[in-house]
């Protein structure tokens, strides 16, 4: 990002989140768990899944697999039937119970706190990361690039990529750190609740007026 582009998109990312402060109250994720461990395995389930079904989900399979062990000893087959209605079970299931076995022998049944180690756990990207060390541990090393973020960052022009990778650098380029993990749902929940994926006219919208180009830009969430 060139120092012209970088100076322009840190005074509307000033803007933005003043606005977004004003609409929202500070935040967290809305995936339900009682540990690390649990939240972990509900951010690898929400990957193309809505939170409110991960939290249906989960419910009655923290109920079932109360321990790190019951993960570590299950049948990819059961489990795979005990999530099948999150979407891309196979892979979730696989994911899950190998990090099960990771986190068990590699970190003393613990989640690491550090980005370095956490990315070393199977089904586990920076967005997955900055999810889990930011809600568990208060340890914020990045932004979590989720669809709506993705889409936000796109049509507001904090961002000329689609890659999450290259979204997330922009992003923390743009945003003081302090405001790096606020950030992630301040952006979640205008997409949720104000300016949704769908085409629609979003004129009046507050963040619109900071930058009204955006009312024709409809990036593709995914």
């Amino acid at each position: 990002m060139n120092p012209k582009k970088l100076k322009e998109r840190k005074e509307r990312g000033k803007k933005i989140l003043k606005e977004l402060k004003k609409l929202f109250s500070e935040t967290k994720t809305e995936l339900q768990y009682s540990n690390s461990w649990e939240l972990l395995v509900a951010v690898i389930l929400s990957a193309q899944c809505t939170d409110r079904r991960v939290n249906i989900v989960t419910e009655k399979l923290f109920k079932k697999y109360k321990k790190l062990d019951d993960y570590v000893c299950a049948k990819q087959s059961e489990f795979e039937k005990d999530i099948f209605s999150t979407g891309f079970y196979r892979n979730k299931a696989k994911n899950i119970l190998s990090a099960a076995k990771i986190v068990k022998n590699n970190f003393g049944g613990r989640i690491p706190k550090t980005m370095e180690e956490i990315l070393t756990i199977p089904g586990v990207a920076r967005k997955t990361a900055n999810v889990v060390l930011g809600n568990a541990y208060g340890v914020v090393e990045g932004i979590a690039v989720d669809t709506h973020v993705k889409r936000f960052a796109q049509k507001f022009d904090l961002t000329d990529s689609k890659d999450p990778k290259k979204i997330e650098q922009d992003l923390m380029e743009i945003f003081p750190k302090k405001e790096w993990f606020t950030i992630t749902y301040y952006l979640i929940e205008y997409g949720r609740k104000v300016c949704i994926a769908r085409v629609h006219d979003c004129s009046a919208h507050p963040i619109t007026k900071i930058y009204p180009k955006s009312a024709k830009i409809w990036p593709k969430s995914k």
